[in-house]
C-alpha cells in the first residue's frame, strides 16, 4: 500500500491522474490548450505543484460539472472578461430529450404524411 503524499508535494501526471479521476491524455490535453496549466518539467516528466492539482480539479469541475467547453472554462479560470455561459446549461439539459407525444396522430394525418413523402422522394430522384 502506497503511503498517501503530503498536501503540499509534487504530484507526477499518474497521481493526479489517479487523484483527480481524470485520465493522463486528458491532462496532457489540457495542458496543451490552457496557457495557465503549466507543471514542472524535469527529466521529462511532468510535476504538478499543488496550485496546478487546483487548476485541474477547477477546469474538471467547469467542465465536467457546469458544461462550459474547455476554452470558456480557461477563459473563466483566467479571469479576463466576463465568464462565458456553458456549452449546455444543466437546465437546458432536459430539451435535449425528445418529449413524449401528446396525442395520436389521425388516420387521415398519416395519408397526407405519407403523400407528402412520396412527393419529396419524386422530386428528389427527378
Amino acid at each position: 500500500m502506497v503511503a498517501a503524499k503530503q498536501a503540499g508535494a509534487l504530484r507526477t501526471i499518474g497521481e493526479l491522474a489517479d487523484e483527480t479521476g481524470i485520465a493522463q491524455h486528458v491532462l496532457r490535453y489540457w495542458e496543451r490548450n490552457v496557457p495557465a496549466l503549466k507543471p514542472l518539467r524535469r527529466a521529462g516528466r511532468r510535476y504538478y505543484r499543488p496550485e496546478d492539482a487546483a487548476l485541474v480539479r477547477r477546469l474538471h469541475h467547469l467542465v465536467s460539472v457546469e458544461g462550459y467547453t474547455l476554452e470558456g472554462a480557461a477563459r473563466a479560470v483566467r479571469g479576463s472578461g466576463p465568464a462565458p455561459e456553458p456549452a449546455v446549461p444543466l437546465a437546458a439539459a432536459s430539451i435535449m430529450q425528445p418529449a413524449p407525444p401528446t396525442q395520436a396522430i389521425a388516420p387521415a394525418d398519416w395519408d397526407r404524411l405519407r403523400t407528402l413523402r412520396d412527393r419529396l422522394a419524386a422530386a428528389l430522384n427527378a
